[in-house]
């Protein structure tokens, strides 16, 4: 691609391997579906968000090199914002995207150059529920989509993860499966897409109801505590 890369590839491969020490110790990790990732991008990896742990573990449970779209507020102290964005950390801020224009700019250098990006569709943790889902940047990734079509790129493959989490004994099990990608018609419209989405993640997670709205007034709340957002 055009331009610097952001993450650190060297180490993030040496956090993986570490990262699949400790979690090993600590979890019973069953993961699912590696083999339907698309052994090329652009893709956009989106999985559920129950907790904290749902980040490291997308990385290790994907066998590709990843970056994160994650909120801006994670970035604020300067060796936390260079160590996130050595493990390919994308800080974006979600109320006021003007300051982001730098990194949507690198978001789409990604996509172009078929780079995988993990992308959180609920925005924020919803512990055994399923969340809304947020379409503003989803929205976002289908302009661009029409974008590299005018280029003769490819589309982009948008992958729903589960995450499943069970208590048994000392060690939790952790049930992680990897979906079908799914490829938004050119035109397609946000909403509906992210609808589709998060219905895909809810049955890959073993959910079922519908969508975990947050009370009146409690949505910015949640949404500050998000470790990576999708508006």
């Amino acid at each position: 691609m055009d331009g610097r890369l952001w993450r650190r590839d060297r180490l993030y491969k040496i956090i993986k391997i570490i990262g699949h020490l400790c979690f090993g110790l600590i979890y019973n990790l069953k993961i699912e579906g590696q083999e339907k990732i698309p052994a090329q991008g652009p893709a956009i990896i989106l999985p559920k968000h129950q907790f904290w742990t749902d980040i490291p573990l997308v990385g290790l449970s994907v066998p590709k090199l990843l970056s994160y779209i994650a909120k801006r507020e994670l970035f604020l102290y300067p060796l936390v914002r260079h160590f996130l964005i050595a493990m390919g950390g994308i800080p974006l801020d979600r109320l006021k995207p003007i300051k982001s224009l730098n990194s949507f700019r690198y978001i789409e250098k990604l996509l172009e150059a078929g780079e995988f990006i993990v992308l959180f569709p609920e925005g924020t943790y919803y512990p055994n529920a399923i969340g809304p889902g947020k379409h503003g940047l989803i929205q976002r990734l289908l302009y661009w989509q029409e974008k590299m079509k005018r280029n003769g790129l490819k589309r982009i493959a948008f992958i729903p993860m589960g995450l499943n989490y069970s208590s048994a004994g000392w060690r939790r099990n952790i049930e992680i499966k990897i979906g079908e990608p799914i490829y938004a018609p050119y035109e397609m419209e946000s909403k509906e897409f992210t609808k589709i989405i998060i219905q895909e993640i809810a049955r890959l997670s073993g959910i079922q109801g519908a969508p975990n709205l947050p009370p009146e007034g409690k949505e910015e709340e949640r949404s500050a505590s998000s470790c990576a957002m999708g508006n």
